[in-house]
């Protein structure tokens, strides 16, 4: 394959026009879940869950590749594995250190048992593909209706206790001193943070969902720590990364997830600039001898 192969795999907008209005649902859907992602990704980060996030990951493939095996719905089937990895996360391992090694055990099952199931199944090969590099399909109005309800869930979750999850998340010791059930707290947002798992996978797949999850709140907390302007840049970048992945991809050859992880890494490289811009400016002004009073 020469450049002009490759390019015209990679982009190819020929039939843009008329491909553009069968993916509608899908754009809703990459925006719906660019809004949930960016939500719950600055707790995932205060709480250092990024290595939980994958292995939820693993379990919800799992999930998502056993309902297609027996033609069920795959969403529902990743709904499933993302809440019972989250349940054994926050059940087993609510100290980091046994966290992590609880992920460690719960990522090679989930993915050993994702691809037994897909092994077994004889179906399309691009269905066994998508579950796990994503894929771009015309969502119908039952699936899109379906996330929505999940990630009105969600955000409605983490709006309940938005307030005591940050005081938890930021200091646990202090705020189970003052009485906050740090425990609940934690058991409720692995749940919700299975959900959200879940739906990232519809779009970038199981190997790559802290792309939605991860990426855009950590480009947003390298150039504010204001925490409502965090939440709000994780918001649009990963909505950005969603929708634009989905936009790039649908004049391509190629899977939704390659797009996805870009543009969300792009957007962390700008972040990261703009940081190291600040901090030249701040040391070279500190530098600077003072003035002398007149």
């Amino acid at each position: 394959m020469d450049l002009r192969d490759l390019l015209s795999a990679v982009f190819n907008f020929s039939d843009y026009g008329q491909l553009l209005p069968l993916v509608a649902n899908s754009i809703w859907a990459a925006a719906i879940l660019g809004l949930v992602g960016g939500l719950i990704g600055t707790f995932v980060l205060m709480r250092d869950l990024a290595f939980a996030v994958h292995g939820i990951a693993e379990l919800s493939f799992a999930g998502a590749a056993f309902a297609l095996l027996i033609g069920a719905n795959v969403v529902i089937g990743s709904l499933a594995g993302s809440v019972a990895a989250a349940l054994l996360l926050a059940v087993m391992g609510l100290k980091a250190r046994d966290r992590n090694s609880v992920t460690g055990v719960i990522m090679p099952f989930g993915l050993g048992l994702g691809i037994l199931f897909l092994g077994l199944y004889e179906g399309r090969s691009a269905n066994k593909f998508g579950l796990l590099t994503g894929q771009i399909v015309a969502v119908d109005t039952v699936q899109l209706n379906l996330l929505a309800g999940t990630a009105v869930v969600v955000i409605a979750g983490l709006v309940l206790i938005w307030r005591p999850l940050t005081f938890a998340s930021a200091d646990p010791e202090l705020a189970e001193a003052r009485g906050v059930p740090v425990r609940i707290l934690s058991i409720v947002f692995m749940i919700l943070l299975g959900l959200s798992v879940a739906l990232s996978i519809q779009v970038v797949g199981a190997l790559l969902v802290l792309a939605l999850l991860i990426t855009p709140s950590a480009a947003a907390l390298l150039v504010t720590s204001s925490p409502r302007l965090v939440v709000a840049l994780s918001v649009l970048f990963a909505v950005t990364s969603a929708v634009g992945g989905i936009l790039l991809a649908l004049g391509g050859r190629i899977s939704i997830s390659p797009y996805v992880t870009t543009i969300s890494f792009l957007i962390y490289l700008v972040c990261r600039l703009v940081k190291r811009q600040r901090t030249r400016v701040r040391r070279r002004a500190a530098e600077r001898p003072a003035q002398p009073a007149r």
